[in-house]
């Protein structure tokens, strides 16, 4: 998990896809955390990203860091527990001016039952299951 979490918070920004009914969805997003040993993201409930993962919690995240690029297969659980929602604003605390732990909006989900591939144009891929 540290490996997959360095990765991506290296990166900065990742590309998270949701499916929306048929049609996926995907925007960037930039909040990684490892909270309770899971990798964990965070988002708004008053979010359609959020509607979109409650309806299909399978979600899938990918990231490039100019030499190679992770792609994350995973199940979102909603981790409701204010303590997630701490930890996480603690380590964005550029987010504090938008959300607050247990204001009823700030989400957190915790990524279960997952695949990690890393690869380039130069290796074999590797491929982890969490």
């Amino acid at each position: 998990m540290n490996e997959i979490y360095e990765f991506l918070k290296k990166c900065g920004a990742y590309y998270l896809a949701t499916a929306d009914g048929d049609q996926p969805r995907v925007r960037p997003f930039g909040t990684i955390d490892l909270f309770d040993g899971k990798l964990t993201i965070q988002t708004g409930k008053s979010k359609e990203v959020s509607r979109q993962i409650h309806a299909n919690p399978k979600i899938e995240i990918c990231a490039f860091n100019g030499a190679e690029w992770i792609r994350v297969e995973a199940v979102a659980k909603e981790d409701p527990r204010v303590a997630a929602q701490e930890h996480m604003l603690n380590a964005y605390p550029e987010l504090k001016a938008m959300y607050r732990a247990g204001d009823g909006n700030t989400e957190i989900f915790a990524l279960e039952s997952g695949k990690v591939t890393v690869a380039s144009f130069t290796a074999a891929p590797k491929t982890v299951l969490f």
